[in-house]
Parts: structure tokens; C-alpha cells; sequence
């Protein structure tokens, strides 16, 4: 394995790498099952060993298919999964956890998150998340979709404090955490996880990143995952497909941006002056 990515540090000074794989609808296509396969080996021998899925993701789907991929190299792979809310009650999300094992064909979990926050009381789900840790089910535990004051309830009770991340959308057109979410974490030490850093190919259709894609000679996508990469504290986990996507994924590591550069960027996609609500996918 080859790998020339950055680290990100948990709290508890572990490092991730900050350029991950994720697998949102990835395994629902038959056809492209073989395809999506190559597609996670092909990442994690460039490096891209930390990889995102869920329960949700294909009604379990996504995860036999990462399963699958897996098979002898799982060992190389810091793995995250993800709880539905309604699932993550004291019991539920200890049996939402086993039933991800099994279709991981994995003994445990490196990161276990509540997917977004739901019905069932913050305090029964970490309960559960800190019995799945103290029976080696799951090594850390984080959140997913949480917003500033969901993180300060989080923390102030007990146990609430070994979260250990927030996955949460965040790319150059979406700047929102930048306000106060981001500095709330990065005071506690607490890395966020970047899901959607191309926002799931929705990009403008014509803004500075065309500009520096042109100049540069690369794609819109890499330059708005370059940009979040640059951000401290954060990690990226775009989904790629095919062998070639995820190259082109790994390739936005070697695209430093310069400071006229995201100046440019800073004037369209302007930094938040106010509290926004978080966004999510």
C-alpha cells in the first residue's frame, strides 16, 4: 500500500486519514457491483483507508457490498458505520450494530455514529454506543447531522463526552459550519468528517472553480475537494465509483491552492457572517 495523505486526529490522538472513501449508493445496481468493488480495493492501496457506509445506505446493501470488498483487507481499513435514529435506542442500536457486523462480515467497528439526531433520548443511545465499546464492538463513537446546539447537549451529559467526530455536509458551496459549528469542534479537538466534498455533483455551473480547473488543467471536482482538504481539522469522504474516479479523487492531494486562488473562491462562495442552520443531504 501506497499512500501520501495527510492525517486528521481523533481526540484521543489517533489519526484518519483526511481523504477517505465514501459509499453512499453504492451496492443497489447489480451491474455495477463488480465495478464499485475495484473501486474501494483500488482506495485503500492508494491509501484512502478510511471508509464511510450505514445502515440506510441500500436497506444494508452498501454494507455487504463494502463486505464484500473488504475480504482480506480489512485489517488496512479504519471502518465506519452509521445507525438509523430510530434504531438507536439502548437495545436497538446494539442490535443495529450486530446485524451491520454480520453484513460487514467484520468482528467490529472502528467509528459507530448516530446518523442524525431523532426521537430517542441522546442519553439511551450513548448508553448503547459505550456498551458496543466496552464489549470490542465498536473501538470509537461519533455523531452525524449535528448541529451546534445538538453537540453542546451532547457533550454536557455523561459520557457525552468521548464523541469522538461529527460527520456533517460540508464543501466550498456549503460553508455554513464555518460560523461556529467548525470552531466548536476544533476547540474540543474534535475533527468533523466532510460528507458530500463535491456536493454530490451539484456545483455551479459556471464559478471560479471552472476558472481554476482551466488553469490547472483538472476537473471542477477536484479543485472543490482540494479546497476542503485544506481545511484543518477536516476530513473528506467523496464516493467514486469506478477505479478512474477514485484516481481522480486521490489526485486532488497534489493540487495545492494558492492564495489569488481562494480569494476568488472566498468572493463567490462567501464565508458565513451569521448563524446558518446546518444543511444536510
Amino acid at each position: 500500500m501506497t499512500s501520501d495523505i495527510a492525517g486528521v486526529s481523533l481526540p484521543d490522538g489517533e489519526r484518519v486519514p483526511a481523504l477517505g472513501q465514501g459509499t453512499w449508493e453504492m451496492g443497489e445496481n447489480p451491474a455495477r457491483r463488480a465495478a464499485e468493488i475495484d473501486a474501494l480495493r483500488c482506495g485503500i492501496e492508494l491509501g484512502m483507508t478510511l471508509i464511510d457506509t450505514a445502515e440506510m445506505y441500500g436497506d444494508g446493501a452498501t454494507e455487504s457490498l463494502l463486505g464484500e470488498a473488504l475480504a482480506g483487507l480489512r485489517d488496512q481499513v479504519f471502518l465506519v458505520s452509521k445507525v438509523y435514529p430510530h434504531n438507536a435506542s439502548r437495545r436497538g442500536a446494539i442490535a443495529a450494530c450486530e446485524r451491520s457486523l454480520k453484513r460487514l462480515k467484520t468482528d467490529r467497528l472502528d467509528l459507530y455514529l448516530l446518523h442524525w439526531p431523532g426521537s430517542v433520548s441522546l442519553a439511551e443511545t450513548v448508553e448503547a454506543f459505550e456498551a458496543l465499546r466496552d464489549a470490542g464492538k465498536i473501538r470509537h463513537w461519533g455523531v452525524s447531522n449535528f448541529d451546534t446546539g445538538d453537540m453542546e447537549e451532547l457533550v454536557a451529559m455523561p459520557g457525552g463526552e468521548a464523541c469522538a467526530t461529527n460527520q456533517i455536509l460540508y464543501n466550498v458551496a456549503r460553508r455554513g459550519p464555518e460560523f461556529d459549528l467548525l470552531p466548536w469542534m476544533a476547540g474540543r479537538k474534535m475533527p468533523a468528517m466532510a460528507y458530500s466534498p463535491v456536493d454530490h455533483a451539484r456545483l455551479p455551473k459556471r464559478s471560479p472553480l471552472d476558472d481554476i480547473a482551466d488553469a490547472r488543467g483538472v476537473s471542477v471536482f477536484q479543485v472543490a475537494l482540494a479546497w476542503v482538504l485544506l481545511r484543518p481539522g477536516v476530513c473528506a469522504i467523496p464516493k467514486a465509483g469506478s477505479v478512474e474516479h477514485v484516481r481522480d479523487n486521490h489526485r486532488a492531494l497534489q493540487l495545492r491552492l494558492q492564495a489569488d486562488e481562494l480569494a476568488a473562491l472566498d468572493t463567490y462562495f462567501k464565508p458565513p457572517r451569521s448563524k446558518r442552520a446546518l444543511e444536510m443531504l
